[in-house]
């Protein structure tokens, strides 16, 4: 793909769902899949998915469908980040706990280093390796540790408010696991963790992928 070749913005935020579903065939086994499958587990349009495919190069043919090996090996080259990529949580309610006592990566380069809550019996308290501070820290925090993608785990009735201060921060990705749908402005990216449509993942594979 040449250097100046841009994937489209709405392509892009689909890439960690083609991943994640590829990944899972190709543990599974299998070494190709059709757009029409892909459709099915992911509620994405076959000719939405065509067209985001169609930015990978000679990865299918008619009849065939696509190579598993071959789309890991270009979304890899995509999602995977050198850099030491540091998140901050907002909201250490249980969810919030769990998030960051697992301290969850997708690789040893992406790690929670700040935490935030309004709670006097939480700010102080020290969960793995990090210690939890108050909300009104927020903005100094992350702009003085370069930190632009934050979890938000808040009771939905101040998420927006927290999104928005966010914003002012500088924060250009928040991964969302409240139920409000949230607002940002264009360039500052928002992926919602629905529970149900990883639900309704799961049933797929069972369904189809189950021996």
């Amino acid at each position: 793909m040449p250097d100046d070749f841009k994937i489209s913005r709405a392509t892009l935020k689909r890439l960690p769902l083609y991943y994640r579903f590829v990944s899972i065939l190709k543990g599974k086994g299998i070494d190709r899949v059709n757009s029409k499958t892909i459709s099915e587990a992911l509620q994405i349009d076959s000719a939405t998915i065509r067209r985001d495919f169609s930015y990978f190069g000679e990865l299918g043919k008619k009849g065939y469908g696509y190579n598993i090996d071959s789309m890991l090996e270009f979304f890899k080259s995509e999602l995977s980040e050198s850099d030491q990529i540091k998140i901050a949580i907002i909201g250490i309610g249980n969810l919030g706990r769990a998030l960051l006592t697992y301290n969850f990566s997708i690789h040893d380069e992406m790690t929670i280093t700040e935490a935030f809550d309004i709670r006097p019996d939480i700010i102080g308290e020290n969960i793995g390796d990090v210690v939890v501070k108050h909300s009104d820290d927020i903005k100094m925090t992350l702009e003085s540790e370069d930190i632009d993608v934050v979890i938000l785990t808040t009771p939905d009735n101040v998420a927006q408010q927290v999104a928005d201060e966010l914003v002012k921060a500088g924060v250009k990705g928040i991964l969302n696991f409240t139920p409000r749908r949230i607002k940002t402005p264009q360039d500052v990216q928002v992926h919602h963790i629905d529970f149900g449509i990883e639900l309704q993942s799961l049933l797929f594979f069972m369904k189809n992928y189950s021996k």
